[in-house]
């Protein structure tokens, strides 16, 4: 691997102080990073009074654009209007590379355009699984097929997730690389005192919509209730399933049995899972779950849908599967009571550090990193070819969105030509203990 330290941007509209699989992962990613010496630099969105640069643990430095966000934490697609700004932080930052993430981000798309017409190489992460039928999923992919044809490599958070990339984006699959998350076993620790089995603590944490099986939820537990009078649940989590899962309680009377805790900061979800037993997943489709890597390292036994990356997270003897049927995941959810005395939290604990670890990604992502800054050079009638090759119409709408950007780009170096935009000086803060890089996520979330 090379010596080379880049300088990356990270782009996404899913950043801190919002809280989820994508923002956890570009916070850890960027910490390890930054421990290998490479200069990292966030790209997002304004989260409320959260706007300008902002700069966390590490010295991970952090831009809030001025772009509100629109619909599901997305800003508006403006196709052009981030360009001046992109290109601003590209040249003041001295970026050598941008690393998106996220294929529903509208920045993310916007950045990777401008940074390829800027002539920067770009890394793509996708953490979602997409369908091919519906109309969403057609218009999202003929998106990620555009933003896709001219990437410089890709990655993905599990084997389901390259391959369902690959068929929605026609990327080669040499440029695609697998590279799961990872979990902070430093901050996921098991209880001290193991519990007692005598009353079974099933956990559920998510947020509570239809894409992460809320629906199947409210089937399920009234009849694991009913079966396992010494079960109850834990729900931690908010979403606009949220009023069915009240609505199913209230009828079955099950108040006492099944706990609502609403939304639960990040910081606060090892409590939470150190007082049950069991985790429950009910995602109907699902890239990779780190929500399971964090049962799975304060000692939980999981119980899941046999959904997208999902089979490919856990060891078979840390993880019972079923299909996302109500009956099947009751069955499941009995066949994890069965095994519960023979697990040990602490040796699951201990098993889930050798198998997962941020400094592990970091060192793989970089040499993707390495791939990228090696590829050729490509003028603009080059790039414009593998747009063309995106469809009949698309690709040739594609191809005048990018001959516009390009234009717009050089009436930019026109006005405004790249040595008047000041450099950043350069600095460098002392390295920090691991498990002190990584357990200051709490730290940044409470100053949110």
């Amino acid at each position: 691997m090379a010596d080379q330290k880049h300088r990356i941007l990270m782009v996404s509209d899913f950043f801190f102080p919002n809280f989820g699989g994508v923002e956890s992962h570009i916070y850890y990613l960027s910490q390890c990073l930054l421990k290998l010496g490479h200069k990292v630099v966030v790209m997002t969105h304004a989260y409320g009074n959260r706007s300008g640069v902002r700069y966390m643990t590490g010295g991970l430095k952090v831009y809030y654009v001025p772009w509100r966000p629109f619909l599901m934490q997305n800003t508006l697609p403006t196709v052009y209007g981030t360009l001046p700004i992109v290109r601003t932080i590209l040249v003041r930052e001295k970026i050598s590379l941008v690393h998106g993430h996220q294929a529903f981000s509208t920045l993310c798309h916007e950045a990777l355009m401008h940074a390829r017409t800027m002539g920067y190489k770009v890394v793509f992460t996708d953490h979602s699984l997409y369908g091919f039928a519906d109309i969403g999923s057609i218009h999202m992919n003929k998106v990620l097929q555009f933003t896709l044809a001219d990437v410089s490599q890709a990655i993905c958070v599990s084997h389901t997730s390259k391959e369902n990339t690959v068929l929605r984006s026609g990327l080669p699959p040499e440029k695609v690389f697998m590279i799961p998350n990872a979990v902070d076993t430093a901050m996921f620790k098991p209880a001290p005192e193991r519990l007692g089995n005598d009353e079974i603590i099933i956990v559920v944490i998510s947020r509570l919509v239809y894409r992460k099986g809320a629906d199947l939820l409210v089937e399920v537990i009234p009849e694991i209730c009913h079966l396992y009078p010494n079960v109850r649940f834990i729900v931690g989590g908010d979403g606009p399933k949220r009023v069915r899962l009240e609505e199913m309680r209230e009828k079955h009377s099950l108040q006492d049995r099944v706990e609502m805790l609403g939304s639960v900061p990040h910081a606060h979800v090892r409590s939470v899972l150190i007082s049950g037993h069991i985790f429950l997943n009910s995602s109907l489709t699902e890239a990779f779950c780190i929500a399971i890597l964090e049962a799975a390292s304060c000692g939980l036994l999981t119980v899941s849908t046999r959904v997208g990356g999902v089979p490919e997270v856990l060891p078979e003897d840390m993880i019972v599967l079923a299909e996302p049927d109500p009956s099947d995941m009751v069955r499941a959810t009995g066949k994890a009571i069965s095994l519960l005395p023979n697990i040990d939290p602490q040796q699951m604990h201990n098993r889930m550090k050798k198998l997962y670890n941020w400094h592990d990604v970091a060192k793989r992502t970089e040499i993707v990193y390495d791939r990228a800054l090696k590829c050729p050079d490509q003028n603009l009638l080059e790039r414009l070819s593998r747009y063309l090759s995106c469809g009949s119409w698309a690709g040739k709408i594609f191809c005048f969105v990018m001959i516009i950007d390009f234009l717009l780009w050089r009436l930019l170096q026109l006005w405004q030509p790249t040595e008047e935009i000041e450099e950043v000086p350069e600095f460098t803060l002392p390295h920090h203990q691991d498990e002190e890089i990584i357990s200051n996520f709490n730290k940044d979330q409470s100053l949110g």
